[in-house]
């Protein structure tokens, strides 16, 4: 079952989630003075996809496909 529809706010990947995952939420400075737009979810090929914006314009950054280890948090807001 997808969630593509929900608002993802926090990913984690890697196996160990307090020492060595990388971690990346909404809002939260990233490379070259960008900050983390949106993560987004696929459901076609089950992966995740961390989305930048730097001056207006929004970039795809990072994907992880559904082989790696990730915890997800999602927005509970409702």
């Amino acid at each position: 079952m997808g969630r593509s529809n929900t608002v993802i706010r926090k990913i984690s990947i890697g196996t160990e989630y307090k020492d060595n995952a990388m971690h990346y939420y909404v809002g939260q400075p990233a490379w070259d003075n960008h900050i983390v737009h949106t993560i987004q979810f696929i459901d076609e090929d089950q992966s995740h996809i961390i989305w930048l914006e730097k001056s207006g314009e929004i970039m795809m950054w990072k994907k992880f496909n559904k082989n790696m280890a990730i915890a997800v948090e999602y927005d509970l807001t409702y």
